[in-house]
């Protein structure tokens, strides 16, 4: 069942479509993530969800109701920011508890509600201490806690992760996701984190100047990128054109996409789908290595091979090869 749809959303500043004619549907209880780099339109998006941000045209619609031109507390959603944006001077009870007083709960709803948050986000013990007084990690939680109080239909995460260092950042982002599949709740996730984005979400939008370039299952679009563009912002894929090495593919496309774990060394050149090449460059990264490979008068291939295979030197001929099933056609 369709939660959010977006149809033909347009938001100018001045000259520049932050999102242009922008279309999209996301269904009820579903991790929904928007990946994209800086400029392409996924912060304006979650902005104009959220009433921060009035689109020029188009309609933003939430379980059928036009919400365009309804302000933030009117909507049935909540915005987690990238700063948590918690108050200082308030309590983590208090920062749990202030939309819920705002919109004129009773005092002992509020109270059982706080409990319950405290509870579900493990935050037992800290409900007097300030932010101050909390890790990154707790403050992230607590400004969760807030967001989900008044159980909306829609929590908007704006980088939740990135105040995070990078080991914390994982293991909070599982728990994330863990506590969004218990709640059964419908999140939607902005981050310019690739690994994130696929490690979370259920489906990903890659977003390119305002427009969506393509929508997919996190597997999908890394396995099957639709695009040049798509193919070297996820994953930096090696993108080949037709008629520049020997292709032989399942689907005959102007060009494709090969990931850089799907390529190997060989001792023998296959026919077709390998390549003679140079080792350019070589960098050790502890779980694999990564080989740029020089083809003569052609692209500079990256290889990833495992921690354990045999490494070539710089400046050494080699021989690679890949499958026919690993080029994955891309449409432009």
């Amino acid at each position: 069942m369709t939660l959010l749809a977006l149809e033909s959303v347009t938001k100018r500043f001045g000259a520049v479509a932050a999102l242009d004619a922008l279309s999209l549907e996301i269904g009820a209880g579903e991790f929904f993530a928007l990946l994209g780099g800086s400029g392409s339109g996924k912060s304006t998006l979650l902005r104009a969800v959220a009433g921060f941000e009035l689109p020029d045209a188009g309609r933003v619609l939430l379980r059928g109701q036009d919400i365009s031109r309804q302000p933030p507390p009117a909507r049935d959603v909540a915005m987690m920011f990238q700063s948590y944006a918690l108050f200082p001077h308030l309590s983590v009870a208090d920062n749990i508890a202030y939309g819920l007083r705002r919109a004129g709960e009773g005092r002992a709803a509020i109270a059982a509600r706080v409990a319950e948050l405290v509870a579900l986000l493990a935050l037992g013990g800290m409900e007097a201490r300030r932010p101050r007084q909390l890790s990154g990690g707790q403050q992230q939680r607590v400004a969760l806690a807030r967001a989900l109080a008044r159980r909306p239909s829609l929590i908007l995460l704006d980088e939740p992760l990135a105040a995070l260092d990078s080991g914390l950042r994982e293991r909070t982002g599982l728990e994330l996701r863990a506590l969004q599949r218990r709640l059964g709740a419908s999140f939607v996730m902005v981050t310019h984190d690739q690994a994130e984005a696929l490690a979370l979400a259920d489906r990903v939008a890659v977003l390119e100047q305002g427009r969506i370039a393509q929508v997919a299952s996190p597997r999908e679009l890394y396995d099957r990128p639709a695009t040049r563009s798509v193919a070297r912002f996820l994953g930096a894929a090696n993108v080949l054109e037709a008629g520049t090495l020997p292709l032989g593919a399942e689907v005959a496309a102007p060009a494709y996409a090969l990931r850089p774990e799907r390529i190997r060394l060989v001792d023998a050149l296959p026919a077709i789908n390998g390549t003679p090449a140079t080792v350019a460059d070589l960098a050790f990264r502890g779980g694999d290595a990564l080989l740029l490979a020089q083809v003569a008068g052609g692209p500079l291939l990256r290889v990833v091979l495992p921690a354990g295979a045999a490494l070539p030197e710089a400046g050494a001929a080699i021989l690679l090869a890949w499958d026919a099933a690993a080029l994955a056609p891309l449409a432009a």
